[in-house]
């Protein structure tokens, strides 16, 4: 038997709701023990998109906001989301400018990862932004966002102390740490 083919069997499934942003359809299956049960799948109609930014004496920005999916307040890397089908990064330039009124020279992907594989499909892609010019800010108007630029060790600090728990965020400032810890990254 092949480890990676699929060991679920889908009997039916049901749409339980949709918006313009996100499906949630619950699957009657058979598990890979063989058993009866149920599974639910969120899909997103979006690819989430990451910016982590390095000026050229490594400082990067936060953006803060309150999220009102953990109903507290959440210091993270410029995000947002990107049509899938079209290049991510045309999202990324776009999610930069609008929460932080930053653009950048140099883009490189910095890493991809699925952010809940076990109830949805949401894909994230991060980019590094390198070579920063500061222009006007443009959020959205959903979005009240604080700005903060800060040295790179210090928002690392922010993430081992626990500040910064966002999945993308997280996961962005580990690599940009490890590659720094291997000379990957001046």
């Amino acid at each position: 038997m092949n480890p990676e083919s699929n060991p679920w069997k889908i009997l039916a499934s049901n749409q339980a709701y949709d918006n313009p942003w996100i499906k949630l359809t619950e699957y009657e299956v058979i598990n890979p023990s063989g058993g009866k049960g149920i599974y639910g799948k969120v899909h997103f109609k979006n690819t989430a998109i990451g910016v982590m930014v390095l000026d050229e004496s490594m400082n990067t920005w936060l953006v803060g906001q309150f999220r009102f999916t953990v109903d507290q307040y959440s210091w993270e890397i410029p995000e947002g989301g990107g049509l899938i089908g079209i290049d991510p990064l045309i999202g990324a330039k776009r999610e930069l400018l609008e929460e932080t009124g930053l653009i950048a020279d140099h883009w490189e992907p910095l890493l991809s990862m699925h952010l809940s594989n076990s109830v949805s499909d949401e894909l994230a892609i991060i980019f590094l932004a390198r070579g920063i010019t500061q222009k006007t800010a443009e959020p959205e108007e959903t979005e009240q966002l604080q700005i903060q630029k800060l040295p790179f060790e210090k928002v690392y600090e922010m993430v081992e102390a626990g500040k910064i728990t966002d999945s993308m965020s997280v996961a962005a400032i580990y690599k940009i740490k490890l590659m720094l810890v291997q000379g990957k990254l001046k």
